[in-house]
């Protein structure tokens, strides 16, 4: 059986960053990896839970969310993937930054917090979502590869 392409990818060598995790066409999958991997240091689910329904909610009304096809945690709880067509990297990187502001300015709720909208809307916390995104977003502003390419050793 064939190994999926993240399992290919160093895990040793991964540090936070906006990278091209897949293309398919005109498909791409970002790997936007919030955490270093294996290090001790994971998003609990209401970490993960708040940044779904915050970032999946500003990126769909974004300049791009009529080309946004996913947004949601990896399983890892060391980041998410953002699968978009028909944009730029480029674009998907500055949206990404657009988006993190905007939810680290938000004010109110949670996106979708109460019983109707969502399956466990207990578990969403905006201080929580707001410190990732902001941790996250420093992250971005500093990362120099604007090619997108995981690292290697």
């Amino acid at each position: 059986m064939d190994r999926i392409k993240s399992f290919t990818i160093d895990h040793d060598v991964l540090v936070p960053g906006f990278y091209i995790s897949r293309e398919d066409g005109n498909i791409i999958t970002y790997d936007l990896r919030t955490r270093k991997p294996n290090a001790g240091s994971y998003m609990s689910n209401a970490n993960m839970h708040s940044v779904e329904h915050m970032f999946a909610t500003y990126v769909r009304n974004s300049s791009i969310g009529d080309n946004v096809i996913y947004f949601g945690p990896m399983g890892c709880q060391t980041g998410f993937y953002l699968v978009v067509k028909n944009e730029t990297p480029q674009k998907a990187f500055e949206v990404t930054k657009d988006v993190l502001q905007k939810i680290i300015d938000h004010k109110g709720e949670v996106f979708g917090a109460s019983a109707i909208e969502c399956g466990h809307y207990e578990n969403l916390d905006l201080a929580i979502v707001q410190e990732e995104c902001k941790s996250y977003l420093e992250v971005l502003k500093n990362q120099k590869d604007m090619e997108f390419k995981y690292p290697t050793k």
